[in-house]
């Protein structure tokens, strides 16, 4: 399967201490199949935040799935989502509206339409997002599953492709693993210069409008706050994550990521059972100076063996800027 996936050439910037903004994905990363934020995961992200650390998610859901769980860890900074398509202010604290919208990129009509009926034509069971809305065909039997992962209700359409009158953020094509990732490749290439094609879970292939991605978000993000990349701290898991993870000077990559996600990694993180995130920010953001130094070289090293000595990022080593 690695090889349909296209590794982007980004120039990943020297790592520099100490981090100012710690950019997380959700599934596969933050949580697990059970939807559950950790006691250490929790506790990690709090201490960082009471540091002045700047704690954000980036995630391929649309925003306000994401909300529940940035609202669980008490954020405050604005929320990425459907791969860098929308970026919206968290709301304030106790309103049931959507933050103010920041940034929207959407995919235009006539893409999203042929998406729909080129993703039915290989297998996949295509669906709608637009801005807050989730749009499923009326006869999807997994409505209420989508339902669970996503905590909301669908809309259901009679005619998917009829009811794509305007742009539409994104299309999520689902299918069985390993289909989504077997057909990426093509993909592309039939919708080159038209939409973004990526996997953001093994049973989710997603179409976005053409130049968004978690890395070009990331940078937003970075320069709204005033943080140098080299001074982020990224980690995530899936081939979405791969250009989020090679912009910053701290890249981490959990370990059940595909390896074109490793290769691009400046770090390795412990598995989501051991709550690999809090991990990461306990020896990269919370410890004093020069054990973070410390770390961040054997992280580096750890990683490099974990691939079988491929370089990767982590080969670059030689200076820790702070």
């Amino acid at each position: 399967m690695g090889h349909h996936q296209r590794v982007p050439l980004i120039v990943t910037p020297e790592p520099i201490l100490p981090i100012g903004l710690v950019a997380l994905d959700i599934d596969g990363t933050l949580v697990g199949d059970d939807l559950s934020i950790g006691p250490d995961t929790r506790a990690a992200i709090r201490a960082a935040r009471r540091r002045g650390v700047i704690v954000s998610i980036v995630t391929g859901r649309m925003v306000s799935s994401a909300m529940r769980f940035a609202r669980e860890l008490e954020l405050d900074a604005p929320i990425v989502g459907y791969q860098g398509a929308l970026i919206r202010e968290m709301p304030v604290a106790g309103s049931r509206r959507p933050g103010r919208l920041l940034v929207h990129t959407p995919l235009p009509a006539e893409v999203a339409r042929e998406v729909v009926l080129w993703s039915r034509s290989v297998g996949l069971d295509p669906h709608l997002n637009h801005l807050e809305r989730f749009i499923v065909r009326a006869d999807d039997p997994r409505a209420d599953d989508y339902s669970a992962f996503m905590g909301s209700n669908p809309e259901l359409a009679v005619d998917l492709v009829g009811s794509i009158r305007r742009s539409v953020t994104k299309v999520m094509a689902a299918g069985v693993p390993p289909l989504p990732s077997e057909v990426v490749g093509p993909a592309r290439e039939v919708f080159a210069g038209r939409a973004e094609v990526t996997v953001s879970h093994p049973r989710f292939l997603e179409f976005v409008a053409p130049g968004v991605s978690k890395g070009r978000a990331i940078r937003w993000l970075a320069r709204r706050m005033g943080i140098p990349l080299g001074a982020v701290l990224a980690i995530g898991d899936q081939w979405n994550d791969i250009e989020m993870i090679a912009e910053v000077g701290h890249g981490a990559s959990m370990p059940t990521a595909p390896a074109e996600v490793l290769a691009v990694a400046r770090y390795i993180a412990p598995p989501l059972a051991e709550e690999g995130v809090a991990r990461m920010i306990e020896d990269l953001v919370l410890a004093r100076p020069a054990s973070a130094t410390n770390a961040v070289r054997r992280l580096a090293e750890e990683a490099r063996a974990k691939r079988g000595g491929a370089a990767g990022p982590g080969g670059r080593m030689e200076r820790v800027r702070t």
